[in-house]
């Protein structure tokens, strides 16, 4: 089998984006030790905090995190010892837990994340150029995901389920209508392949 061949080096690209993500974990770890918590918890109740009620179950934080059930069930129990988020039966089917973070645990989120040192390194790009980098990561991010199978975690309003007439939002995929709150959080079921629907009556 012959080499592969890198068409476009990454050899400044990786070790980049690697550093960056070590130097905001630790950011990450710093606070979360003030409070008890390891960085697993804090990307834990960050992403409780993002995603809509089709996605804040235990089964969808492991999805997101591409951890292992029993690290995130330890880390959902150390957060509701804390206090941080709160178990709510689905009223449509009891066997269902959501997740729901509580006032103590959004206040723990205002506080840590973004790191502080992250939102002071931003600021010095300018909007042209913070704006490029979302739309590029975003599009590195995607292909990573597809690379690897795993689910893209998008928001609803994105998703080639998302329905909308201009006034209401619905789930094609559900049925179910949406809030404009909904629509701005983070889905399990989300589809990368965007194209806007009309509600269905």
């Amino acid at each position: 089998m012959s080499p592969k061949v890198n068409l476009m080096p990454t050899t400044n690209l990786y070790p980049l984006i690697e550093r960056i993500g070590n130097l905001l974990r630790t950011e990450i770890r710093k606070t979360g030790n003030n409070l008890g918590l390891q960085p697993v918890h804090m990307q834990a109740l960050d992403y409780l905090s993002q995603c809509n009620r089709y996605s804040d179950t235990s089964a969808a934080v492991t999805d997101y995190l591409g951890a292992t059930k029993g690290t995130v069930s330890q880390s959902l129990k150390v957060l509701e010892r804390k206090r941080y988020i709160t178990r709510v039966t689905d009223a449509k089917d009891r066997r269902v837990q959501h997740l729901k973070v509580t006032e103590s645990g959004h206040d723990v989120l205002a506080t840590s994340l973004p790191p502080e040192t992250f939102c002071e390194a931003s600021d010095q790009l300018s909007e042209f150029d913070r704006n490029q980098m979302v739309g590029l990561l975003t599009q590195m991010l995607r292909e990573l995901q597809i690379a690897n199978q795993s689910k893209s975690f998008g928001i609803c309003k994105s998703c080639s389920f998302f329905c909308s007439d201009g006034a209401q939002y619905q789930c094609g995929l559900t049925k179910e209508m949406l809030s404009t709150d909904d629509s701005e959080k983070l889905c399990r079921e989300h589809s990368v392949n965007a194209v806007v629907k009309q509600v269905e009556v």
